[in-house]
């Protein structure tokens, strides 16, 4: 059963050469990572990254040919030209971003405490980016993305981006643009309450729904198990369930039944990022019009080329490269 319409993929455009054509519309924050390898109380030194859930998965996107679009508001200084600059070295289109001259960029620290756990330190209260409003988003869903991705993260950064997320899905499914909400919980951000009160609305809007395990009854009634959680959403109307298991790799339900797929075996340097990479090469497979099992054979190879290198997105592959990863998903080699 498809949930987007098939299509060849294209070469990486020009970045910024207008929204007209866009393959996937993400919309969200991005931050300044900072990371240090060392304790941040004793000094550890910082290089400083792009992160952010929405444009991890445009990055990882526009990196195999399609055209991405990201949307959200940055700060008018260097900072906000840094998140630009890096956006547009990845081919993804920023056409649609407003510069915020009132609001600072949102920070995250990143520090290496063992070699398998990163503390993370958000500064991003009154950020640009959680000022998105809804007249932001007008004209970039007006220039008709095929298809809208979102995560649970933007619509806990304020009441005015929950508005515009909540407005965006709604009017793309109105006019049949399919939308894929990535549930992506963040506890620091808001309760499990008020991020099911927003993101079961939400859900119901969607195409594609992508969630861990424990994130499933966010989108659900609460304590519902996956089972329960995964009808209630294919009853709602969502094309696609996809169940992300980490190293045991991942479950896709639809109408036809559930399908598995493990993870391909490497050896994990830094997961940040993994979920966005899973994502991304979900929907570049179905852009490509690979069937359930090769959009799900692309999406773990991408996760595993999240997680063999640092940083969100720095490790995903060009297109030329994805066979650089290869493993056995239900008898077939990846491609």
């Amino acid at each position: 059963m498809s949930d987007l319409t098939a299509a060849p993929s294209r070469p990486a455009p020009e970045p910024d050469a207008g929204l007209g054509g866009v393959d996937v519309l993400t919309v969200g924050e991005a931050l300044v990572s900072l990371r240090s390898s060392a304790p941040l109380n004793l000094g550890g030194s910082l290089t400083m990254h792009l992160a952010g859930a929405e444009s991890n998965v445009a990055i990882g996107l526009a990196r195999l040919g399609h055209r991405a679009a990201w949307v959200g508001r940055v700060s008018d200084d260097e900072l906000g030209e840094f998140v630009l600059r890096q956006l547009r070295a990845e081919g993804v289109d920023t056409y649609g971003v407003r510069r915020d001259p009132d609001r600072p960029a949102g920070l995250m620290f990143l520090e290496r405490r063992t070699a398998d756990l990163t503390r993370v330190i958000y500064q991003r209260a009154g950020s640009a980016g959680s000022a998105l409003g809804v007249d932001d988003l007008r004209g970039p869903l007006a220039a008709g993305p095929r298809l809208v991705h979102l995560s649970g993260v933007t619509p806990a950064l304020s009441d005015s981006a929950r508005e515009a997320v909540t407005w965006v899905a709604r009017e793309a499914a109105a006019v049949g643009t399919p939308v894929c909400l990535d549930v992506n919980h963040r506890a620091r951000l808001w309760s499990r309450e008020a991020a099911r009160a927003a993101l079961v609305p939400l859900a119901g809007y969607a195409s594609i729904v992508v969630a861990s395990a424990d994130e499933l009854d966010l989108v659900a009634e609460p304590g519902a198990d996956e089972g329960t959680a995964v009808a209630g959403l294919l009853r709602r109307g969502v094309h696609t369930v996809l169940v992300k298991l980490g190293a045991d790799g991942a479950r896709a339900y639809t109408r036809d039944g559930v399908t598995p797929v493990a993870a391909v075996p490497v050896t994990a340097v830094d997961t940040v990022g993994a979920g966005d990479a899973f994502t991304a090469g979900y929907l570049s497979g179905h852009l490509d019009g690979l069937d359930l099992t090769g959009r799900l054979g692309r999406a773990v190879a991408l996760g595993a080329f999240a997680v063999v290198a640092s940083g969100d997105w720095e490790g995903l592959p060009r297109r030329d490269e994805l066979s650089l990863i290869t493993g056995s998903v239900a008898g077939t080699t990846l491609r």
